[in-house]
């Protein structure tokens, strides 16, 4: 696939700045696409329960968002660092950018140290095959500096807001630089809800590093991605796997989620698993547990795009985007919500 394949264009005040309870709403007063291989049709987030059937499964991550945007001081002047992947505590895969606003590359060197208040941040080397992020040795705790410093993540469509904006009803275990955010209007009603109608929730964990990033490579599947980890616990594999023997539809809430299930599965099902996933999920190898997924809407030209490719199709996916933008659907995690049924899903 061509990289210029997944371009579109989409109007910039189409970007929700605002999440909704900061507007006077409950987080679920979203709207929802929903998305099979013939038709789109438009609902209220609070009519999910409804389109689901007893016996599907919702798989939720629960990891919770860490304020991983830290103020540092370069040579270059005042800049900021996204961390991004933890490898330990005082390693991290991490994103110098001249603001929120405004992305890198930055013109940074080798072993160049980055001032984080009284700490320091030492730049080891590149990631291979994306510039933009930077192995990063810190002198303090990441834990410390994000408590005293740290602010999350967000770019120019939207300012920073409390962290509590950045949570959903699932975030339990710390590790996320950015919010998973397609449970973000899975409300304790609209979980009550799917409970009730005997619709099951299950949960893993993946800690998302920094956004999805723009693929660069002409060729789709060659782009690089950067590890996130993740961990797919054994009462998971097995509703998975119970759901699919009984008939039923397993639902990923974010494509998070898609990345941790995906890693997780074999031939003979979904196992048990944890570590760190390099798994790029594209038209070229598909995916093979989950029968939908709910998400929000994605930017053009990323790898979260290639994967929805995956899921339902190129077609039918720039076919549903089209419809979004003609009924001013807003993106990003304050946004609305699109649920995609499986190209072959039942």
């Amino acid at each position: 696939m061509n990289r210029s394949e997944l371009l579109f264009d989409r109007p910039t005040d189409l970007f929700a700045s605002v999440p909704p309870e900061m507007r006077g709403h409950d987080r679920d007063d979203v709207r929802l696409m929903v998305s099979t291989p013939e038709v789109d049709a438009h609902h209220s987030f609070t009519e999910l329960p409804g389109l689901l059937e007893p016996g599907d499964l919702l798989v939720v991550n629960e990891s919770a968002t860490l304020p991983a945007s830290l103020p540092a001081a370069s040579r270059l002047g005042n800049i900021r660092l996204n961390l991004s992947t933890r490898f330990a505590d005082d390693l991290w895969l991490a994103e110098p950018r001249w603001s929120p606003s405004k992305p890198g590359p930055l013109p940074l060197k080798e072993h160049e140290i980055l001032q984080i208040g009284e700490a320091k941040a030492v730049l080891l080397q590149q990631y291979p095959g994306i510039p933009r992020l930077w192995f990063a040795r810190l002198d303090t705790p990441a834990s410390r500096l994000m408590a005293k410093y740290g602010e999350p993540i967000h770019y120019n469509y939207a300012p920073a807001y409390p962290m509590s904006n950045y949570q959903t009803i699932f975030s339990r275990f710390p590790g996320s630089v950015e919010m998973p955010s397609a449970a973000r209007p899975i409300t304790a009603h609209v979980r009550d809800m799917l409970r009730s109608r005997g619709i099951g929730i299950v949960g893993v964990i993946l800690h998302t590093g920094v956004s999805s990033l723009e693929i660069e490579d002409e060729t789709v599947e060659h782009q690089a991605l950067y590890p996130e980890v993740f961990r797919v616990p054994e009462a998971t594999a097995n509703a998975v796997n119970g759901t699919h023997a009984r008939g039923g539809r397993v639902i990923a809430v974010g494509t998070t989620v898609v990345r941790a299930l995906e890693t997780a599965w074999t031939p003979n099902g979904l196992r048990a698993c944890s570590g760190a996933t390099g798994l790029y999920i594209h038209p070229g190898n598909g995916v093979h547990v989950i029968d939908g997924l709910l998400t929000g809407l994605h930017d053009p030209v990323t790898s979260h795009l290639a994967m929805l490719s995956a899921v339902a199709g190129l077609d039918r996916v720039k076919k549903a985007y089209g419809e979004a933008i003609r009924n001013r659907y807003l993106w990003h995690e304050f946004g609305d919500s699109h649920l995609l049924w499986r190209q072959d899903a039942n």
